[in-house]
């Protein structure tokens, strides 16, 4: 007897994990969702800060950008959240948090290349992660992902083309 509950049970199991492909796939996408919405909240606070603190014409455009843009975005993504039953943040990320207030103290050169240099870097990242979830997820969240992209990758020439007008400096 014992021998047959194992294939019932491993069955069971398979039923069981097959289930929850969908529910994971859910979490993920909402997951992304909260993720994104904090990155917009952090990517408007620092375009706003950027317009304040440069004495650059690029700096503060590009600032501008980020904070048309990535405010923009906020209200879609917020939209979708809203309809998927998420719960929407309102406070960016820890470490985008600890780059304004880094950012907050420079001014001049030195606050244009860590500007540019943190743009980069968390561009990339965003890239990165935008195009993992236009391949997976939820299709509504894939879809406004792949939207998202072009716009993302704007930014990122912007913050490359402001970062070797200024020099590198590395962002930690």
């Amino acid at each position: 007897m014992p021998s047959r509950l194992k294939p019932v049970t491993a069955l069971a199991g398979l039923v069981l994990l097959c289930g929850s492909a969908p529910a994971l796939a859910a979490e993920s996408s909402s997951s992304f969702l909260k993720e994104a919405i904090r990155g917009d909240i952090a990517e408007t606070k620092i375009g706003e800060l950027a317009q304040k603190k440069s004495e650059n014409a690029d700096v503060k455009a590009f600032g501008q950008e980020l904070t048309t843009d990535h405010g923009q975005h906020k209200t879609e993504v917020e939209a979708l959240a809203k309809t998927m039953n998420v719960t929407v943040p309102t406070k960016p990320k820890r470490e985008a948090t600890e780059e304004y207030n880094k950012l907050s103290k420079l001014s001049g050169k030195m606050f244009d290349q860590e500007f540019a240099s943190y743009m980069v870097k968390d561009h990339k990242e965003d890239i990165a992660k935008y195009q993992k979830e236009s391949q997976s997820g939820d299709a509504q969240v894939a879809a406004m992902a792949k939207k998202t992209l072009p716009v993302l990758q704007k930014h990122l020439q912007a913050a490359q083309s402001l970062q070797s007008k200024f020099g590198q400096q590395t962002s930690q």
